[in-house]
């Protein structure tokens, strides 16, 4: 779809996404960015709209969908997609998108370098050396060997499957629970989370967030992974029973925490600010240039997709 009178105000755009998907929105498909618009735009040129640009962080509920009548397609940047409701798009007819497979790889990579950071407790050894108590060959405490280890996944998704894939390479047994077993992979399946976490050394999370995931990873779970036990998240912060993992970090009852993802973030707890046994980073497991850059064009191409009355090209299940 070209540029022009044509497209112009049937692409809504409800946040800023990024520089390789705002420019060629606004200027290819004239698209209309929400948050510069007066209050009543919606009321007054919502029945134009067809196609709705948006990201996780922003979402799309079910009170804009029925506010949008001509809508035909939400197309949203991140690979989650639990701030968009679905439910309610799927119910009109209207297809939704995501940006998976672009990001797993960069995602399953810092997900093994907070695996190793934490194992290895390299903050607190980058640290030590920074603040001058390096002053004699042996005198910081021993770390966790990662190789060899037991690996367990929550979520064997696209990203999961690239952590997987990577343990492998660390001579990992790896094993895996979700909603169901995978018939096209080598791993074991456990059948609950609480057998993954007693069976495994380390656990990642790799699970997508929404009401059916929240505060999976409860107590029990963090029981059964046990002292000398490493969790990593890198899926949703609302998987993790904070406030369990707070206590359990307190009791000694986890041997690590890698944290890319926390519950109300932006921002961390003080307990776990202050804890040398996590490792804590502000959400940016798909943060660089090279993946961002192909998450935006994504989200155009599938914008592009909707208006020339096309499939998405990364549709999400209904």
């Amino acid at each position: 779809m070209s540029a022009g009178s044509s497209s112009a105000g049937r692409v809504l755009q409800l946040a800023p996404i990024g520089p390789q998907a705002d420019a060629p929105l606004a200027a290819e498909c004239g698209a209309i960015p929400l948050w510069t618009c007066d209050p009543d735009w919606i009321e007054r040129h919502g029945h134009e709209v067809e196609v709705v640009a948006t990201s996780v962080r922003r979402g799309c509920d079910a009170a804009l969908v029925e506010r949008l009548p001509a809508l035909r397609a939400i197309c949203s940047w991140g690979v989650g997609y639990e701030t968009i409701d679905v439910a309610a798009a799927a119910a009109r007819g209207i297809a939704v998108s995501n940006t998976p497979d672009v990001l797993d790889d960069c995602v399953a990579d810092f997900a093994w370098g907070l695996l190793l950071a934490t194992a290895r407790r390299i903050v607190v050894a980058d640290r030590y050396v920074r603040e001058g108590h390096w002053t004699q060959l042996g005198g910081f405490p021993l770390s966790t060997r990662v190789s060899g280890k037991r690996l367990g996944i929550l979520g064997l998704g696209r990203i999961g499957r690239a952590i997987a894939r990577r343990g492998s390479g660390f001579d990992m047994e790896v094993r895996y629970h979700g909603r169901t077993a995978k018939a096209d992979v080598p791993y074991l399946y456990e059948p609950t989370l609480r057998d993954l976490a007693r069976w495994a050394d380390i656990l990642i999370v790799a699970c997508q967030g929404g009401p059916e995931t929240s505060r999976l990873v409860d107590a029990p779970v963090m029981e059964a992974l046990g002292p000398t036990g490493i969790l990593v998240n890198i899926g949703r912060g609302s998987v993790v029973d904070q406030d369990a993992l707070i206590r359990a970090l307190e009791a000694g009852l986890l041997g690590g925490v890698g944290l890319d993802v926390l519950e109300n973030e932006p921002g961390a707890p003080e307990a776990l600010r202050q804890s040398e046994r996590v490792v804590l980073t502000p959400h940016v497991g798909s943060a660089t240039a090279d993946t961002r850059g192909a998450m935006e064009r994504l989200v155009v191409d599938n914008v592009r997709a909707a208006l020339a009355g096309k499939p998405l090209l990364t549709p999400v299940p209904a």
